[in-house]
């Protein structure tokens, strides 16, 4: 199998902590260069100075807010001028939760833009390289929401739906430069993320920390927790040569929890 990422360049969004930073890591044991993005400097560079470098990879940080698209665009295409990107992680953390009918308009505008249209002006900044290079690789991390809203989360669920309709319209468009685009929808994953929703959820219920995460773990037959490394594993997968011909995919990486096919 050929998971050779050697001579190419990896942009992970999110990378300081969790599904990026195991992202991150993965690519760079398959041997891509990797510049890893978030808004903490101090922990990027503590994170891009521990990725594995062993076939002269010299790994970089790029500090950018997801938030402030007309920045991020600019830091990004000089990135790219300096060392053309053929692989992008779209990795975002999540929208504050809660439910869909009482969620205001800005709420729904500030996840918007913090997903989709930041994953757009990433992949604009990215593309041309790609196509000059007739490969090229683009993952969202998204949820499973995309399949099966999740209670509790209804500003999430709806902008997921969306970024996973804008992959999949992608998909076909770049797909005949040599370009794939690809989702990956991962299940309760042991990072910040899980801690945040577990708050919410025993705050809400009134129960206990433990109870609540009991109650999350019997719907999955996995019987745990995802590790970051399991999906950032699969991210690596789908970059890699290996999967040249998977294309417009969403792949859940949740345990089995989804009960849809």
């Amino acid at each position: 199998m050929d998971l050779d990422l050697s001579g190419r360049h990896a942009l992970v969004c999110g990378a300081s902590e969790g599904i990026g930073r195991a992202t991150a890591y993965e690519l760079a044991l398959l041997g891509a260069t990797v510049t890893v993005l978030a808004r903490r400097q101090d922990a990027l560079e503590a994170v891009a100075s521990a990725l594995p470098c062993a076939n002269g990879q010299r790994h970089r940080a790029l500090v950018a807010d997801v938030s402030q698209r007309d920045a991020l665009r600019a830091k990004v295409e000089a990135l790219v001028a300096d060392a053309p990107v053929q692989i992008l992680v779209n990795n975002t953390g999540g929208p504050p939760g809660g439910p869909a009918f009482a969620a205001d308009e800005a709420a729904f505008l500030d996840a918007f833009g913090k997903h989709l249209l930041a994953n757009h002006a990433l992949a604009q900044a990215v593309v041309p390289g790609m196509r000059d290079a007739r490969w090229g690789r683009i993952v969202n991390v998204v949820s499973t929401s995309v399949y099966e809203p999740i209670a509790g989360l209804g500003v999430s669920n709806t902008i997921r739906g969306a970024v996973a309709s804008w992959a999949k319209t992608l998909s076909r468009e770049l797909g005949p430069h040599g370009i794939t685009v690809n989702n990956v929808l991962p299940g309760y994953t042991d990072t910040a993320r899980i801690e945040q929703i577990l708050r919410d959820r025993t705050a809400a219920s009134g129960k206990s920390r433990e109870d609540v995460a009991a109650a999350m773990l019997a719907s999955v037959p996995a019987g745990r927790f995802a590790q970051p490394e399991e999906t950032g594993g699969v991210i690596a997968f789908l970059c890699s040569p290996a999967a040249g011909y998977v294309n417009g995919v969403s792949l859940a990486v949740d345990g089995g929890r989804m009960q849809s096919i």
